[in-house]
């Protein structure tokens, strides 16, 4: 079987591999990647099975991998990647990996431990240092030690700063000849806390408090965080205890730092200078601290990725042994896959290098067993053909056997879609990002494989680029490149034979195209639409009707070609009742109404021109007394009346064939079954014969009968009221798509004109403006217009108009086509490789 055209032929096979031969046997299957595992183990805990130990120091290793990561990319070291894809690493070397890793973390841990107290108290030093250079501004050193006389006598020398003071005291001071003593706190606090820190103190201490705060200059670093924050110098100035344990209680809740502050104005020149000598030293600690853990990161950023992959390898490895089964002996494993029978030697090889890296000398078997279940489906694609598979799949995994229509989409998809975006300029633009996407992947991958919103868009590169490219192909048929035409073979024309005059042409008007006159005599346009009817007021009425038609003939040819495609899924299958019953019936009713549509669209086509038009019928009015059984009028060509009613019977007596004969055959048969059943158990019975023997001739009589039915076992009760209705949804289901499914194949129709429409408008509405203007007025509007079209073109026309005609194809193919041939009811064949393991874990 072709791989792409219909999935390859796989097999369940039982491995059985030596306890000391399977790990390096599954990590060459690993890397192989065309084996898909079953779990054998259904019924037992996830923590209950053998290996569940190695995955979880697995899982350790890679937790401390990500902490190293992590800060790696903090300190914006790069991690280098050189493409190495290391071989899985031996299960001996765990335990140096585990060593490796856990000295890394703690030693990385340490440091940053021991960096973050080194930056806690540098950032206290310098808060200490800020508080000590900002208090000169807010009190003089002896105004807390000034007794009642001295403290009237500051006041007139010092009227601002003693005249906030008294307002700490009461209204007038403090009494004559008490002596008084004010307290205060400094500290840093965050910026924006200090209006909500005031209003509280203000509040709390009813307005019994100063307060004095000046903003830091620059930003100082949390050592927690590594974020800047922006703080301010406060100080507070009290009298009393009450008052002080209420200013202490408010700065711990808005989390400001208080700091010890003396005095005498010599105590607190001493600190500043002994504060500079400890910062300075700090600083030198901190740059060497720093210095050693930018070694330590840079060192590890040069393996981590290789860790990555060793770790994630080990991890798979292990994980997929958990699915496998101890045989009693407990020396060897027993495992069940999937695989494809065409690689099977690749998969032999890959045991034989296995069983030899381990050392073994039991060879790993492979055995190939015999089930009744449904292989999964698999289908070989590259990096082209697997973007047009993901949007089969997006509907449904074809089912094991079953015709994929994957590299039928490669061709219908794109040209289909250019049927409505048929516009040479918006194609080519198209096709130019496409290929650049192509060309550009490998350096586009990193950025944009798993982005949120280009991600989509990169991974259908390809079919972008095709759809550019066939639309720059009908861009050519329709003439229409940017809602202008090319003059390239010269118009068929006559001017002359119009009867048009010069100065009747040299205006700016549409003139109606008359082809009795205007083209008389003349050959037709070589390649595509004359160029002249773009110019025609009666434009919309030819294209209309040659669009139309041209929708309806594709539409036609792609449902029958999809019919014709379940005939290779009824022989493969070796269902010979749905040949007769279904395909055959299906054929004949779409073809002797709908094909004799087509019939008579190229039979207009062919013998009505311009000059014996009205003469011709209206093909909807055709098909509309066909329905009815009434003669056309007028008729096409001889003895079409009795064709007509003709085809409508052979078409009606279709669905009869399709709604009968199917259930009542599967019935006669499941009876015949039956009654052989009975039969042989009469002759056993009678002839003494074992049950084992019977059971034998049974199955093999059984399936002798049932090679060619549709019921899948003899043993299943066949239920005919259920079969009847399913088979009556299948026909009516069949018979009234074909006439809607014709119907939808008109939005090709539809939105090729709305699509050249809004290009013509958007061209009238913007471009023409400035082209109709002269001298520098018009080259500055025709430069200051073409940017308002350019983003609108591309937003509107490309982005809009090109995402709804891609949704669009993709309907037509999902209902449309598949619905004649494709099930999709199976399931994708997902191999255990590493390769996909580590592509998952990097998304």
């Amino acid at each position: 079987m072709g791989s792409l055209y219909r999935s390859e032929q796989m097999c369940l096979a039982q491995l059985f591999l030596q306890s000391e031969a399977a790990y390096a046997c599954v990590a060459e299957l690993g890397e192989l990647g065309l084996v898909q595992f079953r779990d054998l183990n259904p019924d037992v805990n996830a923590f209950q099975r053998k290996f569940v130990n190695e995955v979880r120091r697995c899982d350790e290793m890679e937790r401390k991998l990500r902490y190293l990561e992590k800060e790696i990319l903090r300190a914006d070291i790069p991690v280098l990647d050189t493409g190495e894809n290391p071989d899985a690493p031996a299960p001996r070397e765990m335990i140096d990996l585990e060593a490796c890793f856990e000295k890394l973390e703690n030693e990385l841990k340490e440091v940053n431990t021991n960096q973050e107290a080194l930056k806690r108290n540098f950032l206290e030093l310098t808060e200490l240092k800020h508080i000590l250079r900002k208090t000169q501004h807010f009190f003089d050193e002896q105004l807390l030690s000034l007794s009642t006389a001295e403290f009237h006598h500051q006041q007139m020398h010092d009227g601002d700063g003693m005249e906030e003071a008294h307002k700490l005291l009461g209204d007038d001071g403090p009494r004559m000849g008490q002596p008084m003593r004010l307290g205060f706190v400094a500290g840093v606090i965050q910026r924006e806390r200090i209006p909500a820190f005031e209003q509280m103190l203000w509040r709390v201490c009813r307005g019994n408090v100063f307060l004095r705060q000046a903003e830091i200059d620059a930003a100082l670093e949390d050592p927690s965080t590594g974020d800047q924050v922006q703080k301010s110098v406060f100080i507070i100035f009290f009298q009393g205890d009450q008052l002080k344990s209420r200013v202490k209680k408010i700065c711990e809740g808005f989390r400001a730092t208080l700091y010890p502050c003396h005095e005498t104005q010599a105590e607190r020149r001493e600190t500043a200078i002994g504060v500079m000598t400890r910062i300075e030293d700090l600083q030198v600690v901190l740059s060497q601290t720093e210095e050693h853990r930018q070694r330590v990161l840079v060192s590890a950023a040069k393996n981590v990725r290789v860790w990555f992959i060793k770790v994630r390898k080990l991890k798979a490895i292990y994980h997929t042994l958990n699915l496998f089964n101890l045989d009693v002996t407990q020396k060897c494993l027993i495992a069940e896959c999937w695989c494809p029978v065409s690689d099977l030697d690749k998969i032999q090889m890959a045991l034989r290098r296995g069983t030899e890296r381990s050392g073994s000398t039991v060879p790993s078997i492979l055995n190939r067993m015999e089930t009744s279940e449904d292989p999964p489906t698999y289908n070989k694609v590259n990096k082209f053909t697997t973007c047009f598979q993901s949007l089969v799949d997006a509907y449904g995994v074809c089912t094991y056997g079953e015709v994929n229509p994957a590299p039928f989409t490669i061709i219908t998809y794109p040209f289909l879609f250019s049927i409505m975006f048929g516009d040479l300029g918006h194609g080519f633009i198209m096709f130019l990002f496409g290929l650049w996407l192509v060309v550009r992947e490998k350096q586009l991958h990193a950025s944009l494989a798993n982005h949120e919103m280009f991600g989509t868009v990169y991974g259908g590169r390809y079919i972008l680029m095709m759809m550019g490219m066939f639309s720059v192909y009908t861009g050519f048929i329709y003439n229409d490149c940017f809602s202008k035409s090319f003059n390239i073979f010269g118009s068929s024309w006559n001017v002359s034979a119009a009867g048009y005059s010069d100065h009747l042409l040299e205006q700016d008007i549409s003139l109606i195209l008359d082809p009795k006159t205007t083209f008389e005599g003349a050959d037709p346009y070589p390649f595509g639409v004359d160029p002249i009817w773009q110019l025609a007021a009666n434009k919309i009425n030819f294209l209309n009707s040659f669009k139309m038609k041209m929708s309806v003939i594709f539409g036609i040819s792609q449902m029958l070609f999809g019919v014709c495609l379940s005939l290779f899924n009824h022989i493969h299958f070796k269902k010979t009742i749905n040949i007769w019953c279904e395909f055959v019936p299906q054929i004949i009713f779409m073809v002797s109404i709908f094909g004799y549509l087509v019939f008579l669209i190229f039979y207009k086509w062919l013998f009505f021109n311009v000059y014996n038009m009205h003469g011709a019928p209206s093909l909807i009015l055709t098909l509309i007394n066909m329905g009815l059984m009434a003669p056309p009028d007028p008729e096409m060509f001889e003895g079409q009346a009795e064709l007509q009613k003709f085809l409508i019977l052979v078409g009606f007596a279709c669905i009869p064939w399709m709604l009968l004969p199917k259930p009542l055959i599967m019935r006669a048969q499941h009876n015949r079954k039956v009654n052989k059943a009975v039969m042989y158990r009469d002759v056993r019975m009678l002839s003494g014969k074992s049950e084992e023997t019977a059971e034998v001739l049974h199955h093999d009589e059984l399936e002798a009968e049932t090679s060619g039915a549709t019921h899948t076992s003899p043993k299943d009760e066949f239920d005919f009221g259920e079969t009847f209705v399913y088979q009556a949804i299948h026909t009516i289901e069949y018979c009234l798509g074909c006439i809607s499914h014709t119907a939808s194949y008109l939005r090709l129709w539809a939105l090729s004109l709305a699509h050249a429409e809004l290009s013509e408008v958007l061209w009238n509405m913007m471009l023409a403006i400035g082209l109709r203007m002269n001298g520098y007025v018009g080259a500055f509007a025709i430069w200051a217009i073409f940017a308002v079209w350019g983003v609108l073109t591309i937003s509107i026309l490309l982005f809009m108009e090109g995402l709804s005609a891609f949704l669009h194809t993709l309907r037509l193919h999902w209902v449309e086509f598949q619905s004649k041939f494709f099930k999709g009811e199976g399931y994708a064949f997902i191999p255990f490789s590493f390769d996909i393991i580590l592509q998952t874990n990097e998304e």
